[in-house]
């Protein structure tokens, strides 16, 4: 079995207002060391199957399908094998 951890973000040419307006609270917090700030979604997945391959390839699917937009986000990837 495989936990998926997937991170999708914006691309880098998309503006992120949710992610600006944090980095501009953070600023008025006095946190002005803060240069950027990028917001994004977390997912953890777990799936059967015993070959890795097979499993990031379904996950990489399910990412371009269904869980990112192509077009305006990048996501990444980790699989780790977990004991049931």
């Amino acid at each position: 079995m495989f936990k998926a951890v997937v991170t999708i973000t914006y691309k880098k040419s998309i503006l992120d207002p949710q992610g600006n307006a944090v980095h501009k609270a953070l600023k008025s917090l006095g946190y002005q060391e803060v240069e950027d700030v990028r917001m994004g979604k977390h997912m953890e997945i777990l799936l059967r199957g015993e070959e890795l391959q097979e499993a990031e390839a379904q996950v990489k699917e399910m990412c371009s399908r269904l869980l990112a937009n192509p077009v305006i986000e990048d996501y990444q990837v980790e699989l780790v094998e977990v004991e049931v």
